[in-house]
């Protein structure tokens, strides 16, 4: 058997049975002897039990396609993928169908999304090497070798913990990596992928210094220093992020890839006409280029030039490759609808079956054109073929969102918030806006950033960095998560040092208005915390009604993170996880959350304003009023309709979805007091 046909371990959810490695043990046996059929016929008896057993259809796959039974191969694949569409073996294995059946140019596009899925797939870089030089594309056949080197150069641990990574096996992968680097600990690429790992479980900080390490250690290793930019970028250090990204930018002045790292980072810390520049210096060399014709269309957006956007990221859209994201971002301006062309264009896109990537945004986009034709039935099925392509990428447990509900419930008591209380950094300049996303909190710092005492900034990761830097630490009586434990015995100053933290490292993103909005949503699992690292500061806890708001967030794509947001139980249990959690907090910090209900906002407007201010303890002043005519660069995908008077057109939209939100109702209604 070939390595190309040698079938490895595929990064599939295993059900009890197979998860025992039984299974796959017997089938492999059976096809080193050459016994496929066999192989065949055991594979199918799974099946037959357990249609959707991910292992099972991967080697069945495998089997049919060695067998030349290549439709049945196909099938295999299709249900394999649509279950699982990030599985890198699945995408390696239809890559190897598409070889054996003489499709060559596609066999090529698929070894490069299954690397895209998993870089640790020896197998695909070769095949997609041998069939480039076949095809005389030396250029991108020397890249793939360039690749290929790197990756088999790599030490056996680090080629396992990348597989690991590739495969959602984070914790697995974390405790191999730190096995290895304790016997190899300036071991740069290493360091490389542990400080990954600590960046998708949120631990900045210390993938932040295991970078500057590493890059420290090897300069010239371009890999480390953009992983190190998006680090820090992640951490909000923009400055440190641009200098890092105008470091690289010397040391080859011409790379494309480097004047737009460049540009991204100019962009993030709000010069927009410098980032628009670089965007278009780029486009120079690379007309056309879908990439950056979005960014470019990203930085028009947030400055108000919703015109200009347009026409960037229509011509993006118009790209061979890459095109998808500019079709959700037109979707994404929630103002703008597509005309009839552009929808049998997205159309015929989405069933060319492009990369991952592509086919969630396409979705999504063909969610909105179709909802703007009132075709519901149509827009419901795009929307939901969306969210479940996002949502088999992701490894989100709603019951695992319960237990961290739980735990801030049983470890942030009335009596810790008594004798901690008023301990934190005494600075009185926050205000958090927390809640669910889509519930009016673009909306709300629109409204008070046009106050003139406060600044609006953006969704700060700051307090998220920190709950999971707490979380991270270890009691030193056993080995249990110490946060949000870890609190109730937390010296007064490191109370106030947590606290001073924040207000320094938040510094940048503010004006000179004595306070400042911090809108990032998911701060209200945190709000214990905010409290006593800063006690003085202010929570606005924005609310809209249930339906309306999961729904609202079932049918946006986000950036990142909300992960709980692509299924629609999920959803309705994490709103009820919600609740439940600004019910403990009224009840052990009462008075700190000032609650503002989304529909009696747009019922009585003034009124709940000045209710607000007052809490704020500010004056009331008539241009809040006029919020929509204040010009400061908007982020969320709320930019447009924030730069609009109040409308309710978006109240009752979740009604036209009715009859397909079911689960959402039950989950609203199980969950529920």
């Amino acid at each position: 058997m070939s390595e190309a046909e040698r079938p490895a371990s595929p990064g599939a959810t295993l059900s009890p049975t197979t998860a025992a490695g039984s299974l796959s043990a017997d089938v492999q046996a059976l096809m080193r002897k050459g016994n496929i059929a066999d192989a065949l016929a055991l594979l199918q008896s799974r099946l037959q039990d357990a249609p959707e057993d991910g292992e099972a259809l991967y080697f069945a796959a495998v089997c049919a396609r060695m067998s030349q039974s290549f439709g049945a191969a196909q099938g295999y694949l299709d249900t394999l993928l649509h279950l699982e569409p990030g599985n890198g073996r699945g995408l390696q294995e239809q890559a190897h169908l598409y070889r054996d059946t003489r499709q060559f140019d596609r066999a090529i596009d698929a070894y490069g999304e299954a690397l895209r899925a998993n870089p640790a797939l020896l197998a695909s870089y070769r095949q997609r090497l041998a069939l480039l030089r076949d095809a005389g594309r030396e250029q991108e056949a020397n890249v793939t070798a360039a690749q290929l080197q790197k990756v088999e150069a790599l030490p056996k641990p680090l080629l396992a913990v990348t597989d690991l990574i590739a495969q959602g096996r984070i914790l697995k992968a974390e405790q191999l990596c730190r096995q290895f680097l304790m016997q190899a600990p300036s071991h740069t690429e290493g360091m490389r992928l542990l400080a990954d790992i600590g960046s998708r479980l949120g631990a900045l900080e210390e993938a932040n210094f295991l970078l500057e390490t590493a890059c420290e250690l090897d300069p010239d290793n371009v890999a480390l220093r953009i992983d190190f930019i998006r680090v820090l970028s992640k951490r909000q250090r923009f400055e440190a992020s641009l200098e890092q990204a105008e470091r690289l930018l010397r040391t080859a002045p011409q790379n494309l890839q480097f004047q737009s790292l460049r540009a991204i980072e100019l962009l993030q810390l709000g010069r927009y006409e410098e980032a628009i520049a670089g965007f278009n210096g780029i486009l120079e060399q690379l007309p056309g280029d879908a990439i950056t014709l979005t960014s470019k269309g990203h930085a028009l957006k947030t400055l108000g030039d919703s015109g200009s956007a347009i026409g960037a990221y229509e011509t993006a859209s118009k790209a061979s490759l890459g095109g998808g994201e500019a079709w959700y971002a037109l979707a994404n301006l929630k103002t703008y609808q597509f005309d009839d062309g552009q929808l049998e264009n997205m159309q015929a896109q989405l069933a060319a079956n492009p990369p991952l990537g592509d086919r969630i945004y396409l979705a999504f986009a063909l969610g909105k054109a179709f909802e703007d034709r009132s075709n519901f039935e149509r827009s419901f099925e795009n929307y939901a073929l969306g969210n479940d392509l996002k949502r088999a990428s992701l490894n989100y447990q709603s019951a695992g969102f319960e237990r961290e509900v739980d735990a801030q419930c049983e470890g942030f008591t009335r009596a810790l918030a008594e004798r901690q209380g008023n301990r934190g950094c005494e600075a009185p300049d926050p205000i958090f806006i927390v809640g669910m996303p889509r519930a009016g909190s673009t909306l709300l710092e629109q409204i008070l950033a046009t106050h003139s005492q406060i600044d609006g900034t953006r969704e700060l990761p700051n307090i998220l960095s920190l709950a999971q830097r707490l979380r991270r630490q270890r009691n030193s009586a056993d080995e249990t998560p110490g946060y949000p434990g870890i609190l109730a015995d937390m010296p007064a100053d490191e109370l106030q040092k947590l606290g001073q933290e924040f207000i320094e490292e938040t510094r940048i993103h503010r004006g000179d208005a004595p306070f400042f909005i911090d809108k990032m949503p998911n701060n209200f699992r945190h709000i214990g915390l905010i409290k006593l690292i800063l006690p003085r500061a202010r929570i606005i806890d924005a609310r809209r009604e249930p339906m309306a708001c999961c729904f609202s967030n079932f049918k946006q794509l986000f950036a990142e993170g909300q992960e709980f947001s692509y299924d629609l139980a999920d959803l309705g249990h994490y709103y009820r996880q919600y609740e439940r959690l600004m019910s403990h907090w009224d009840t052990v910090l009462p008075g700190s959350v000032h609650r503002l209900q989304h529909e009696a906002l747009l019922d009585d407007f003034e009124g709940e304003l000045r209710r607000l201010l007052d809490f704020l303890e500010l004056p009331f002043e008539e241009r809040c009023l006029r919020f929509y005519e204040t010009d400061r660069p908007v982020r969320t995908p709320s930019s447009e309709q924030v730069r609009q008077p109040l409308f309710r057109d978006a109240v009752e939209q979740w009604q036209n979805y009715s009859p397909w939100l079911t689960p959402l109702r039950a989950a609203l209604e199980a969950t529920g007091e």
